[in-house]
């Protein structure tokens, strides 16, 4: 039994989604995606480890405000890497984020501190933790993020 050709066309993948898909991916090898992907769940899981906990014991609200307010936030950026699996290059920007506050503290805080000899154990805990900053920066794409944001041309403004 043959299939009509109407129905083969209108099941048949369309060709300019088909080709859209491909250009957007395209523009980095699948492995260089896997890699990006292997940095998100590392991220991912480990945030998960360290503070859902505290949501889920119902935690967070004994916490100072601060501390709460950083629980929140990294709970909320450990939901964001694991969509970044699905959406590896979408969620670049974040990434970028993570390299770019990180590098800002180590720069301003970590690191002076470290030089004047005035560690106490929460800093040396918080410096070791942004220290693994070297992770982010090494799955990151950055020829990729340095043509797609700074040399491409932006959006117009009217």
């Amino acid at each position: 039994m043959t299939v009509p050709t109407a129905e083969l066309a209108t099941n048949a993948p369309d060709t300019a989604t088909s080709q859209a898909r491909t250009a957007a991916v395209g523009s980095l090898p699948t492995y260089r995606l896997n890699i990006m992907r292997a940095g998100y769940l590392l991220m991912a899981v480990g945030l998960v480890a360290v503070n859902w906990p505290i949501f889920v014991r119902g935690d967070a609200a004994s916490l100072p405000v601060f501390e709460g307010v950083v629980a929140a936030l990294l709970g909320t950026m450990s939901l964001f890497w694991f969509l970044a699996l699905r959406y590896p290059l979408q969620m670049l920007p974040l990434l970028i984020f993570e390299s770019a506050w990180k590098l800002i503290w180590l720069a301003a805080v970590g690191i002076p501190t470290l030089i004047e000899g005035d560690m106490s154990d929460e800093m040396r805990s918080v410096l070791f933790n942004v220290s693994l900053v070297v992770g982010v920066l090494a799955v990151t794409p950055w020829d990729y993020a340095w043509k797609r944001y700074a040399r491409a041309p932006g959006d117009p403004w009217r």
